[in-house]
């Protein structure tokens, strides 16, 4: 129930606040037993009116039951009641609300222990039925949540909830939007905030995860060295049929291990013989090239 408005407090004093003046007025300056009396009447009077002018807000619906039994659906706005007859026991907020409802410890389909958070949007749609049809709505959906997230859970593997929050959350809302429909209440949206596992099994996911990664990476480092040894078939193939290009190829890459910095370089000597290095024409040619590498040349 909604404490006294100032407006109603503040017709009280103007009433009452007429009502001596009138009584000293009549009296003068020494009052009597009628400015008393006039005093006493005044004060009922400020008393009755204030007690039957109500303001509701903009966002509230007040029920007004009358000897008991329900009269009338009343606001926003200002409205009288008749005082000791009427009265307004609830006064009901019909903007959206928010309740955030938990369960906690409760096992999943494949046993595992999970606390899960959620937030409930809803809104009071009937305020007549909310107020009469049930004792404590508030408290009414904050249980029918609660018992709803548990039944889901322990229809729901860990590894959907961890992947489908969402449509975990439109089974969650069909289900209380049925529960708490005959209390004139609708369900907006559910939405899951959070869903906790034990440690020990967030670390055995953790290194699953990482083992998967593993696997992957190995996978596709194997599917790289066969498409490199495809290609290097290849080229076989066509060095095969070309020994003069085999011999350029074999010249490049000696030409290019000799331009870095290291100062040994291991050949066969058969590629020596194929390439002709083994003579002093042949080694001369390769230092030319060098020096003018260093020079910033290109060898002939």
């Amino acid at each position: 129930m909604k404490s006294t408005s100032f407006f109603s407090t503040l017709i009280f004093v103007i009433i009452f606040g007429i009502g001596l003046a009138f009584a000293y007025s009549n009296a003068g300056v020494q009052p009597g037993p009628e400015g008393t009396i006039i005093g006493v009447i005044s004060f009922i009077i400020a008393l009755i009116i204030s007690s039957s002018i109500k303001v509701a807000d903009q966002w509230e619906k007040v029920v007004v039951l009358r000897l008991g039994r329900f009269h009338a659906l009343r606001g926003p706005g200002m409205f009288f009641i008749i005082p000791v007859i009427d009265t307004t026991p609830y006064w009901i907020d019909i903007r959206v609300i928010t309740s955030s409802f938990t369960a906690e410890k409760t096992l999943t389909k494949d046993t595992v222990p999970v606390d899960v958070d959620a937030v409930l949007f809803w809104k009071v749609v009937n305020p007549t039925k909310a107020a009469l049809d049930v004792a404590d709505y508030k408290s009414a959906i904050n249980w029918a949540s609660q018992t709803a997230l548990r039944d889901v859970i322990g229809k729901t593997m860990l590894s959907d909830m961890l992947e489908g929050r969402e449509k975990i959350s439109n089974q969650l809302q069909k289900i209380i939007d049925e529960r708490t429909e005959p209390w004139g209440i609708n369900v907006i949206s559910v939405e899951v905030k959070d869903v906790l596992i034990p440690q020990a099994l967030e670390d055995a996911m953790s290194m699953q995860a990482q083992a998967e990664r593993e696997r992957q990476a190995r996978v596709i480092l194997g599917d790289s060295e066969r498409q490199i040894a495809v290609k290097f078939e290849e080229a076989a193939k066509s060095y095969s049929d070309n020994p003069t290009a085999l011999h350029l190829r074999a010249m490049n890459m000696l030409y290019e291990g000799l331009k870095s910095n290291s100062t040994i370089v291991v050949v066969p000597s058969t590629a020596l013989e194929s390439m002709q290095l083994g003579g002093l024409a042949g080694i001369t040619a390769l230092t030319m090239g060098l020096n003018k590498e260093k020079e910033g040349l290109k060898p002939e």
